[in-house]
C-alpha cells in the first residue's frame, strides 16, 4: 500500500498528489510514467511521474478527473493509501547534446511538460516554456515553470490570462523573430501536439511529442498502447512514451483514443449513480 502524503486541488478539475513510494523514486526520472490502482477493483491507470524527491522517498503526480479511475483517486484525502503504484516505466527524456529547446504544454499536460522542462535547465539548456490553457481558471504550475524557464510565455484559448491564441501561434512567432531551437518538445491533447508537428516540420525543426495511449500493463506484453511510429507498430510503454513527432500517425492515435469513450462515459454514470 502506498501512503497518500499530501493532496492539493490545482483546479475545479485537476489534482496533485504525493506519493510515499521511496524504491520509485530512487530511479525516477523526467519522462517515465506509473501505473496505479486505487484498490484491488480499480483499473490500471498510467499517470506521467510530475516530480520526485529521493531524500523523502516521495513521487508526486498530477491528474485530471477525466473517467472512473481518476474520479476514485480524486475521492482518496491525505494519509489514505492507494492500492499498487509500479514504476518507473518508460524511457527517460534525453537532454544531452541541446543547447536551447522550446518546451510547449497544453492543459493538463503542462504537468508532463514541466519535469521536462526543469531537467533540460538542469542540463544547462536554454529553455523556452510555451503554456496553454482554455481559460485563466485552468492555468497550473506557473510558478514552477517560470524558475526553470529563461522565457515563459503563457497562452489563453479565449484571452482572458497571456496571450490571445493557441500554443502554435506563440511557438511561430517565437521562430519567426529570429528564435533557433535544437528541438521542440510537445506535450499535451493529440490535436495539439499533431499542430505543432505540422508547424516544426515547416521550419525542419526536430520535435518529440510524450504519447499517453490507452496502456494496461505497461511492460509491452498487452498491445494496447501501440501506435505507429515511421510507418512501423511501437509500444508506448517500452518504446516510448517519447516519440519524435514527424513520424507519429496522430489521425490513428486520436481514432483509438475515441474507441472507449462511451464505455468510460457508462462506468462514470455508475460512478456517479453509486456516490448518490
Amino acid at each position: 500500500m502506498y501512503k497518500i502524503v499530501k493532496k492539493e486541488c490545482l483546479n475545479e478539475s485537476v489534482t496533485k498528489m504525493v506519493i510515499a513510494a521511496p524504491f520509485v523514486a530512487k530511479k525516477a526520472q523526467p519522462g517515465q510514467f506509473i501505473i496505479l490502482r486505487v484498490d484491488e477493483d480499480g483499473e490500471r491507470i498510467p499517470l506521467t511521474i510530475a516530480d520526485y524527491d529521493r531524500s523523502a522517498g516521495t513521487v508526486t503526480i498530477i491528474f485530471q478527473i477525466v473517467g472512473t479511475e481518476t474520479a476514485r483517486l480524486n475521492l482518496k484525502n491525505e494519509n489514505d493509501c492507494i492500492c499498487d503504484f509500479a514504476g518507473p516505466l518508460g524511457n527517460p527524456t534525453k537532454t544531452e547534446g541541446y543547447k536551447k529547446v522550446a518546451v510547449v504544454g497544453g492543459g493538463v499536460g503542462t504537468a508532463i511538460a514541466y519535469p521536462v522542462a526543469k531537467k533540460f535547465a538542469q542540463s544547462g539548456a536554454v529553455v523556452h516554456s510555451v503554456v496553454g490553457f482554455r481559460t485563466k481558471s485552468i492555468v497550473i504550475l506557473e510558478k514552477e515553470f517560470k524558475a526553470v524557464s529563461d522565457k515563459y510565455v503563457l497562452i489563453s484559448d479565449d484571452g482572458s490570462t497571456g496571450e490571445k491564441g493557441f500554443v502554435t501561434d506563440a511557438l511561430k512567432k517565437l521562430i519567426d523573430s529570429g528564435e533557433k531551437y535544437d528541438l521542440v518538445v510537445a506535450i499535451g491533447p493529440l490535436p495539439m501536439m499533431k499542430f505543432v508537428c505540422k508547424l516544426t516540420a515547416e521550419y525542419g525543426i526536430k520535435t518529440t511529442v510524450s504519447m499517453n495511449p490507452i496502456m494496461i500493463d505497461g511492460t509491452g506484453m498487452c498491445g494496447g498502447c501501440r501506435l505507429t511510429v515511421g510507418g512501423e507498430t511501437k509500444f508506448a510503454c517500452v518504446d516510448g512514451p517519447e516519440f519524435d513527432g514527424h513520424k507519429v500517425d496522430f489521425d490513428e492515435a486520436i481514432e483509438r483514443a475515441a474507441m472507449y469513450k462511451s464505455f468510460e462515459r457508462s462506468a462514470m454514470c455508475k460512478l456517479m449513480n453509486k456516490k448518490d
